[in-house]
């Protein structure tokens, strides 16, 4: 067991502890349940706002109607309506999560216009979004989450996809967008939930939900999970579980404290899914290899295991000043245990090779490589914002001024996989036609393997000021400061790298409101991505000191409020991405930066009620991206980045008690990698949910996924490792309030 599992464990029971003490002492805060929100009726400052209780507060999730969400709080940082947002942003809804059965970050984007997923080597999320690829855009509650590892939704209310660079809220990276799950707090409402689901290749999850005020000043809430499934990929299994306690507290009428621990543990089979044809050129594109069962394992799947542990402590903290200042804290600890081991396939066989006693033609063997890495890391991460609502004359201003502190130590150690049975090869070829192996491995460090430890350090600054001019016509900018430091050192070579960045980010948006239900923007956005963690490996000391990734966004768009409960949204973009590595064609030895990366593209989204009982999500993307992957070569398209992108769900309520939905999804051609020699056919996917409502405290619901047996391709992480959609599956869930 790693030291990090071992302090998981410790953690466990202390964290339970100090939540029992918590709870025990509520009656000590005695309060109000009266909490002021800037918006309407009683006044604060120059802001009118009405005493709604602990709702009131912006550091509790919103409450979201159906498919339509109608604020954020975290694209600001303010609590904003979305329509005064100057950017793209989508909201996938607790409703939304629980109709289409969604478990999964690359499931939650199916709808979102232009989102796709990347494989991520079978063993963390990889979203793709506007051409980018991330494993780090990832974020919880407005905090970072960063760390490569599978997220489970079990105590999400809501998921926002933000589109476009983030700097000026988020600090560095934020760069294609970034998705931010916001949590399920204790919020005074009385909870009682149970959910059972099972289904085809053995799928069994269960999930609970329970929470409760205790009295008028603090409420609890426990969020718990478990899952034991295995899949229609031979070998692949998944099991994990979580708890999440959280406890909210108000501190008078006009301070709220929350509280909020969980442990999560994800182990399952890394899976690379299965390799492409070989001779694919830019002219000429290969494809998956044809013939192949889609639960064929290339390789070992009883020597790829996969975990991840996760312990997090978060707390925050709102206060509103009698002068109209809120005052917001968040802090979030948390202590990531992840590794994961992999057998996999690499490229078919380009001459004969002999496999015992059999001689193979060319491309009638597959290599098997394997390797294994380990990752710890600690994050600790405190962001304090202040904003005032005032006016000068006769223009209102939201203000906002913030500073972010954060530090990540992580430790990192890669081993390659040596076959004892042949030699210790690193790499091997089996019988395309019996793939699945049952391999004896010794583990040890190559040359060029990681090993190495390293500490992040960033402290941001910023200031925003959403003006609203006239009743039309607003004006939001932002400007953010980020002095980013990394100290790495690679325990392979004992080279120390230290580098520091000063980065200024700032983010322009202009609206006009021609009518109360429409807004018309235009916006203009920076971030940048400096070189960190393992990317040193590969870089020498003479050439790591290079200038961050920087991405621009020009954006223009409309949301319309069609209906009360309908709502549109365009909008129009160039990504510009600069500074990328790539080989010196004069000197190999050496890299240069290149201004290597344009995206182009158009998001449509329509989602909410079409009329009463007919609720929908519609979504389309288009992308054009011209990639820069070398200084010689012509430019290409960004890897898993379909030019269109098509989802449509349609839910009609038929009467009180049955309810059914169709869904189709369509994402045209991409390719595997950023090469261009590798395309994965287009597909369309329609997906069947029937709803029955058995009385008021049960309901069952049933999810069919690929309901016309589709074979496709979703996504791919390289060329040779391209993963095979699901056949028609069938899930049943069974959910009770009591």
């Amino acid at each position: 067991m790693s030291r990090s599992a071992n302090r998981q464990r410790r953690l466990l029971p202390l964290a339970a502890a100090g939540l029992a003490g918590l709870w025990h002492a509520h009656p000590a805060f005695a309060a109000e349940t009266q909490a002021a929100d800037p918006g309407a009726g009683e006044v604060i400052g120059t802001v009118e706002v009405e005493a709604t209780g602990p709702e009131g507060f912006s550091i509790l999730p919103p409450k979201d109607k159906g498919y339509r969400a109608e604020r954020t709080g975290t694209a600001t940082r303010t609590d904003t309506d979305l329509i005064d947002v100057p950017q793209a942003v989508t909201v996938v809804t607790a409703q939304q999560i629980e109709d289409q059965a969604i478990v999964s970050m690359g499931d939650a984007v199916r709808y979102v216009p232009g989102a796709t997923f990347a494989q991520g080597e079978g063993n963390r999320d990889a979203a793709v979004l506007r051409g980018v690829t991330s494993t780090a855009d990832f974020f919880l509650d407005g905090v970072r989450d960063d760390v490569e590892y599978f997220r489970d939704l079990y105590n999400v209310a809501r998921i926002e996809v933000l589109k476009g660079p983030n700097a000026m809220i988020f600090g560095r990276g934020a760069t294609g967008g970034l998705i931010n799950r916001v949590s399920r707090q204790a919020d005074w409402e009385r909870v009682r939930q149970l959910r059972l689901e099972l289904g085809m290749h053995e799928h069994y999850r269960g999930t609970f939900d329970i929470g409760e005020a205790v009295g008028e000043s603090a409420a609890i809430r426990l969020t718990g999970l478990f899952e034991d499934s295995a899949s229609f990929r031979d070998g692949v299994t998944l099991q994990r579980w979580g708890l999440n306690p959280t406890a909210s507290f108000l501190l008078g009428s006009e301070t709220l404290l929350t509280f909020g621990y969980e442990h999560f543990e994800d182990e399952r089979t890394a899976d690379r899914g299965i390799p492409s044809t070989r001779g694919g050129t830019l002219a000429a594109p290969a494809g998956p290899v044809p013939g192949v069962d889609r639960s064929t394992f290339f390789g070992d799947p009883g020597d790829s295991p996969v975990h991840a542990y996760v312990d997090a402590l978060s707390l925050g903290l709102e206060h509103r000043f009698d002068n109209g200042i809120v005052l917001r804290n968040k802090l979030r600890y948390a202590d990531y245990d992840k590794k994961y081991q992999n057998v996999f396939p690499g490229a078919l066989n380009a001459a004969n090779v002999v496999i015992g006693a059999e001689v193979f033609a060319p491309s009638t063997a597959v290599s098997i490589s394997a390797y294994n890495n380990e990752q710890l890391r600690q994050n600790f991460i405190n962001s304090t914002d202040l904003t005032a609502y005032f006016d000068t004359g006769a223009v209102r201003h939201t203000l906002l001024a913030g500073v972010e502190y954060g530090q990540q130590r992580t430790e990192n150690l890669r081993l390659t996989g040596y076959f004892a049975d042949f030699g210790n090869a690193t790499s091997i070829f089996v019988p395309l036609a019996s793939p699945t192996i049952d391999a004896n491995l010794v583990w040890a460090p190559s040359a060029s393997d990681a090993s190495n430890e390293g500490t992040t350090e960033f402290v941001g600054v910023y200031l925003q000021d959403q003006i609203e001019l006239t009743d039309q016509l607003q004006l939001v900018l932002g400007l953010r400061y980020d002095n980013f430091r990394v100290d790495f050192l690679n325990r392979r070579t004992n080279v120390r790298i230290e580098t520091e960045d000063d980065l200024w980010s700032p983010r322009a948006g202009l609206i006009y409101k021609p009518a109360q239900d429409v807004s018309l923007y235009a916006s203009y956005a920076v971030s940048y991505l400096p070189r960190s963690g393992v990317q040193f490996t590969s870089l020498t000391p003479t050439n790591a000191a290079f200038e961050p990734e920087k991405f621009t966004n020009y954006e223009i768009g409309a949301k319309w409020q069609i209906l009360p409960a309908l709502q549109l949204d365009v909008a129009v973009f160039q990504l510009e991405r600069a500074n990328i590595i790539v080989t010196d064609p004069n000197n190999p030895a050496q890299s240069i930066l290149v201004d290597g990366q344009e995206t182009r593209g158009v998001e449509f989204s329509l989602s909410g009620e079409l009329a009463e009982g007919w609720s929908v999500i519609a979504s389309y993307g288009y992308l054009d991206t011209e990639l820069v992957a070398s200084a010689t070569a012509a430019p290409t398209e960004a890897a898993n980045a379909p030019h269109h992108t098509l989802g449509l769900w349609n839910k009609v309520q038929f009467t009180p008690e049955f309810a059914a939905a169709l869904g189709v999804i369509h994402q045209s051609a991409r390719f595997a990698g950023v090469d261009n020699t590798v395309r994965l056919p287009g597909f369309t996917r329609v997906d069947l949910a029937v709803f029955y409502d058995v009385n008021e405290s049960l309901a069952l619901q049933l999810n069919v996924e690929n309901l016309f047996d589709e074979t496709y391709f979703p996504n791919a992480h390289s060329n040779t490792n391209i993963t095979p959609g699901a056949p028609l599956t069938f899930k049943l869930g069974l959910t009770a309030e009591f």
